[in-house]
């Protein structure tokens, strides 16, 4: 069953976009509890909505069985507060049984993660889009990013499906970007469809006044995980307008955590996990191939989420 998010509400996202991670017991198993707690905090901490099972939590990792107890699990947290988005992708057949899956057990929309591994041309996309959305009957969000990227005409041509309501942007190219906004808006101008752009690069925080310039104001953030304060004190400051704020978060905290991510394969997860655990939730340990961060990264983690609750409290 939905989880009660009424549709229309669903369709416009807006605040802290909410990623959280997937939290494993000691033997590698799903841990329900941790999960329960983890979704929960965040919407208490005020997040707009939750993406499940998606980058930062491991969709990459789960069985399709544990993907529908995520998103089943996350859905109750929830309890209806905010639309819950569930990741899906892969081989087709497997989209669209998660997708299916997704919408039984409580999400309110999807996020379009690429195909498997092959680099199909942009009609190809475009069909895979086309038949997932067909299939599940949700909202969903196509994500522009490893080898599924979309031409300006083909993100056009996508955002006219029925049921596709927004784009995500992962690959960070501006100009081709900023061409792909205008081009669906013009293209949807007529049918006044609501549709909506997001910044979907890891540590989104880094860039969101280059992607804000361009009128894509909504991002993803994976900091919310562990530091819900200096992520929503970020978000407060960018639509405030105090650029004075964004800066120093920017420096003190967000551009740092960019180059500790940067030091590793795989640290735009496994870093984010680590800082659950760090303010006090066992979410366990990212699974292969990725792997937890080093000693002395996890303590440069440490110090770095310091200083960035210190900048916090200083305002």
């Amino acid at each position: 069953m939905a989880s009660g998010y009424i549709r229309e509400r669903s369709l416009m996202l807006d605040g802290v976009l909410f990623f959280p991670v997937t939290p494993f017991a000691p033997d590698g198993a799903l841990a329900p509890e941790a999960l329960r707690a983890h979704v929960s905090a965040g919407v208490a901490a005020g997040a707009g909505a939750v993406f499940p099972a998606c980058g930062t939590g491991e969709f990459h990792a789960l069985s399709a069985d544990e993907h529908t107890e995520v998103v089943r699990l996350t859905a109750e947290a929830v309890e209806g507060g905010v639309p819950v988005y569930a990741g899906v992708g892969g081989p087709l057949p497997t989209a669209l049984a998660l997708a299916r899956a997704a919408r039984d057990n409580g999400a309110d929309g999807l996020l379009l993660l690429p195909p498997y591994l092959v680099s199909g041309d942009q009609a190809g996309l475009v069909r895979y889009v086309r038949q997932i959305a067909e299939a599940a009957g949700l909202p969903l969000i196509v994500y522009n990013r490893a080898n599924a990227r979309f031409t300006p005409d083909a993100a056009a041509e996508a955002a006219a499906i029925d049921g596709v309501v927004g784009f995500k942007d992962g690959v960070g190219d501006i100009e081709t970007l900023a061409r792909t906004v205008f081009a669906v808006r013009e293209s949807l101008r007529e049918s006044g469809k609501p549709f909506q752009f997001f910044n979907g690069l890891p540590t989104a925080e880094a860039t969101v006044p280059a992607y804000r310039a361009i009128g894509v104001p909504l991002y993803s953030s994976a900091a919310f995980c562990f530091a819900p304060e200096i992520s929503t004190a970020f978000h407060r400051a960018v639509t405030t307008g105090d650029d004075k704020r964004v800066d120093a978060l920017l420096a003190g905290f967000f551009h740092p955590l960019v180059a500790l991510r940067d030091k590793a394969p795989g640290y735009a997860v496994s870093l984010v996990k680590a800082g659950v655990k760090l303010r006090g939730l066992d979410a366990g340990s990212v699974r292969a191939p990725l792997s937890d961060p080093a000693p002395e990264d996890l303590a440069a983690l440490a110090a770095l989420l310091e200083r960035g609750l210190d900048l916090v409290r200083s305002a």
